[in-house]
């Protein structure tokens, strides 16, 4: 996510799709982190195949995608002809498509270099290289021509990945140019809708409890809404107005509470919804209450972390947010994630920890563009039960 003052950020993802030719549907994929980054890789590619040629027959078009285990989702993008393939995070809260932060970018002779230089900062990391025009396959049949991509020359904080594919709006793209700093770069998509690969700019992600480090468990859809994928009705909220919050999908979260008695946030707060952010982020004074109503719960300072007594973990209350005038809440589950997901957290073996990707695989969510609004919806996963945990941890910032 590009940077600016963090107000509340949600971490909300989502899957669309509709019955329609103009939709794409795309399955994600997560992969081990950096210690162990090639571990599993024979199983996924096989799943890989096997998606490929499940969906080679016709209807929605679907490719597997990896992730940096419990931590964000990538898609697998294709750039040039014949296209080279990319291990791209999907980020709602960028707007800059890049590669060359693992494998550097392949020019092909659909490759234009457009004179001019790119330089992007994120909440972390950053990159910074030349842009060129290229073409970009998200899905067999699914072609983009003349997409800006940058080439990332220099870079930080992106181990483990070849890049971002941002899906943000096209605001956050204005200053990353140079010397054109008042030009826009269309994304992939608003270049999808201009090509007519779609016909609606709406994007849908789709997440779930992993599983395991190779978990193909989420989906990514271009171009409409997928029924299957949630239950009940979508919610729809507009962007807010906000300011920084509106300048990408934010949202007001009317108040949240932690159970029924204790309130965390008191009045309409502006929240980004956020694919590239892991965490779902409070402001002190709304942390603060968070950590006070949980019994035994203090502050590792040097771990940045939330400690808490077992005994604490079964009285555990569901943290309420109010969005468009319903209800989404984070169950104990959701607060916190099993002890097997220790390491790729860097934690010590036999804890768990508190965290909010599981905001991310609790509700579906949906990004339009056309009508400026963001949705969210119950799925299967929205509820689940907490299996048992030793002594618990929890991020400073999470909720």
């Amino acid at each position: 996510m590009r940077s600016f003052s963090a107000l509340l950020g949600a971490v909300l993802v989502a899957v669309t799709s509709v019955s329609a030719s103009s939709l794409f549907r795309i399955p994600l994929t997560k992969i081990a982190p950096s210690s162990s980054y090639f571990a599993g890789l024979p199983d996924a590619d096989r799943e890989r195949a096997a998606f490929l040629k499940s969906f080679a027959s016709g209807g929605p078009t679907t490719v597997p995608a990896s992730n940096l285990a419990y931590v964000q989702y990538t898609t697998s993008v294709g750039v040039g002809s014949p296209p080279t393939y990319y291990n791209l995070v999907v980020d709602t809260g960028s707007s800059n498509t890049f590669v060359g932060t693992g494998k550097t970018y392949v020019q092909t002779s659909t490759s234009i270099f457009t004179g001019e230089d790119v330089n992007v900062t994120y909440g972390s990391g950053y990159f910074s290289g030349l842009e060129y025009l290229d073409q970009v396959t998200l899905a067999p049949g699914f072609v983009i021509t003349n997409q800006s991509i940058g080439d990332a020359l220099s870079y930080a904080d992106f181990e483990g990945v070849d890049g971002i594919v941002g899906v943000g709006p096209v605001i956050l793209t204005e200053g990353t140019l140079s010397p054109s700093t008042n030009e826009l770069i269309p994304t992939v998509m608003n270049n999808a809708l201009s090509q007519g690969l779609i016909t609606e700019e709406i994007l849908g992600v789709s997440f779930a409890p992993a599983t395991s480090y190779n978990d193909t468990n989420g989906a990514l859809t271009y171009g409409g809404i997928d029924s299957s994928l949630y239950t009940g009705e979508i919610t729809y909220t507009p962007v807010t107005a906000t300011y920084p919050a509106g300048y990408y999908w934010g949202v007001n979260v009317t108040d949240a509470t932690y159970g029924s008695d204790t309130t965390v946030i008191p009045t309409s707060t502006a929240g980004i919804v956020d694919t590239g952010t892991t965490l779902v982020l409070l402001a002190d004074n709304f942390f603060e209450s968070y950590l006070g109503a949980i019994p035994g719960a203090k502050l590792d300072k040097n771990e940045g972390l939330i400690t808490f007594p077992k005994s604490s973990v079964s009285e555990i209350q569901p943290l309420n947010f109010t969005i468009g005038g319903t209800v989404f809440s984070l169950d104990a589950a959701a607060q916190i994630i099993p002890i097997d997901q220790n390491t790729a957290w860097g934690l010590p073996s036999g804890r768990a920890i508190r965290h909010c990707l599981k905001f991310m695989e609790k509700y579906y969510a949906v990004f339009d563009t056309d009508s400026n609004r963001v949705g969210f919806a119950y799925t299967e996963h929205t509820f689940t039960s907490l299996t048992s945990f030793e002594d618990c941890q929890s991020p400073e910032e999470c909720i």
